[in-house]
């Protein structure tokens, strides 16, 4: 098969790695949008397994961690706008949902018009169920906490404010899987390397 089409999308997603979330915040351990979009993905992999497994769901684990890898991908273009200024304003929030609904035709419509249709639903927000977005909010949240609490081990009290805040947000969360999810897994993620081997080898997680 002859080949004639030259898109630059993966050139475009590559370039993830250098924006930098949490710009308006000293950062003991900077943060890009790559590694935190990892990360969404597999916490709302997870999180929709507990609600198949525990909580009586029928959501697609896969199809949700593959959107959760792209939920930030229009930030290639549009860059990190921090939350405080993102929400300092109903206009400015409705102008930047324009830019970024913008910015996720952009990229769309790099790739070959034969693939466009299957990474429609994992680049336009718009095009994902409500359950999917619901997972994947929760996901975004949890990794918020994480970063904030690994922040704030460091010394870092700037995160002090955003980590009550989204602390309170999870707590509200009407999922009970996220619940779940916290109580499980969250405690042993500020523990060093140190103190999680000896819980490997005895078992204990």
């Amino acid at each position: 098969m002859t080949v004639s089409y030259s898109s630059s999308f993966f050139a475009y997603l590559s370039k993830l790695r250098w924006i930098r979330r949490w710009g308006l915040k000293r950062n003991a351990h900077a943060e890009n949008v790559m590694e935190h979009s990892w990360e969404v993905a597999v916490i709302a992999h997870a999180l929709a397994l507990i609600k198949n497994r525990y909580f009586g769901g029928q959501l697609d684990a896969n199809a949700i961690a593959t959107a959760a890898l792209y939920h930030d991908a229009s930030e290639v273009i549009t860059g990190d706008l921090p939350t405080p200024i993102k929400y300092h304003s109903p206009s400015i929030l409705n102008a930047y949902k324009h830019i970024e609904q913008l910015a996720e035709q952009e990229l769309l419509h790099l790739l070959p018009d034969a693939l466009q249709t299957d990474y429609q639903p994992l680049l336009i927000q718009q095009h994902l169920p409500a359950s999917h977005h619901d997972i994947i909010k929760a996901a975004d949240r949890i990794s918020a906490y994480l970063k904030c609490q690994a922040e704030l081990k460091a010394g870092n009290q700037e995160f002090e404010i955003a980590a009550q805040r989204i602390a309170e947000q999870i707590e509200q969360s009407e999922l009970p899987e996220v619940g779940f999810f916290m109580q499980t897994f969250v405690p042993s993620c500020g523990l060093a390397l140190d103190d999680l081997i000896p819980r490997l080898q005895t078992g204990a997680y």
